[in-house]
């Protein structure tokens, strides 16, 4: 059986790195696994755990990041690996016990160069339940497959992924001019070298959303501005769905400032985003609080996203050809 390299970039991880750790020990897979630990300069205690951890169990490796980007922690754990499947898991998500066995079988049998599954948003606290319920419906995030499931097969992207070292060496691993977005710039260069990116949705990770409005419009914003270099750096990548949200905000923005400038009438497009949100949280909410709640998150993701995007400068990454 193939032993297995499980690679994770850490950043101020404190509190979830040992059950990410003890998640990956645990697993039942029967082959050989090391589990390689690329330490960002965390804020927090986070590398006194890695250290801890790799002092308890041999397979634990711990290497440092000094750039704490997670693209070259990526790299580096790469480099550092020693088996030929590569898997990625990150330092504050789950998986479940058969994970692994699943992955490298699928990876086998489909003979694919990247597997992954759902990328499972679970939360804790109210705020972070709604947000999860919107990141699993196309309503939130769009139809992709790792949020809201479907059929196995053949996808443009997944999440974290199970990977073939020998492909992910082939096109240059990871790219570190990009500090959000690397999935899916890898995977585009792992399918045009001739790949195919593989979806199965028995690969199910737990993931555990932002707990804040404020991290939350960050964290999508983010998301905006970097898919808009992976566009402007590959341009088969480009996805009408992803023009859905900075067309959203432009419409609702024109339609704000025509209203109160040149007719009320013009107040209708942004009259009809509003009932969309609405009407989108009461059929998502599971609860009067988290219908409540959903139209805000909603409103945030899909405009912070939006804003990212339509304001993303040409000088994040550098023009290929």
């Amino acid at each position: 059986m193939s032993g297995v390299s499980v690679i994770l970039p850490v950043l101020n991880e404190e509190e979830d790195l040992s059950n990410a750790v003890g998640a990956i020990l645990s697993q039942e897979y029967l082959g050989e696994m090391e589990i390689i630990l690329a330490v960002g300069p965390s804020k927090d205690k986070t590398l006194d755990v890695a250290r801890k951890l790799s002092a308890q169990d041999s397979r634990v490796i711990v290497i440092e990041n000094p750039t704490g980007r997670t693209a070259a922690g990526l790299n580096l754990a790469i480099a550092h690996s020693k088996f030929s499947i590569i898997i990625r898991v990150d330092g504050h998500a789950e998986i479940p016990s058969d994970y692994i066995a699943l992955a490298v079988e699928i990876l086998t049998q489909t003979k694919a160069v990247n597997v992954g599954g759902i990328m499972g948003a679970v939360g804790k606290t109210p705020f972070e339940k709604s947000v999860a319920r919107a990141m699993r419906s196309p309503l939130g995030v769009g139809a992709s497959s790792f949020h809201t499931g479907g059929g196995a097969g053949a996808v443009d992207t997944v999440y974290l992924g199970c990977f073939l070292k020998s492909a992910l060496l082939a096109v240059g691993g990871f790219d570190e001019e990009f500090t959000r977005a690397q999935d899916w710039e890898l995977n585009y260069r792992l399918r045009r070298a001739g790949g195919t990116v593989y979806f199965d949705p028995r690969l199910h990770v737990t993931y555990r959303p932002r707990p804040t409005l404020r991290a939350l419009a960050k964290q999508y914003f983010e998301y905006g501005r970097w898919r808009r270099v992976v566009m402007r750096r590959h341009q088969g990548t480009v996805n009408l769905r992803y023009l859905a949200p900075p067309l959203a905000l432009i419409g609702a923005s024109v339609s704000l400032v025509a209203g109160s400038i040149i007719s009320p009438i013009l107040f209708i497009p942004a009259g009809i985003y509003s009932a969309f949100l609405i009407t989108s949280s009461i059929a998502l909410g599971q609860s009067i609080d988290e219908k409540l709640r959903l139209p805000a998150i909603l409103l945030t993701m899909q405009m912070s996203w939006g804003a990212g995007f339509l304001t993303s400068p040409r000088k994040l990454a550098a023009q290929r050809h």
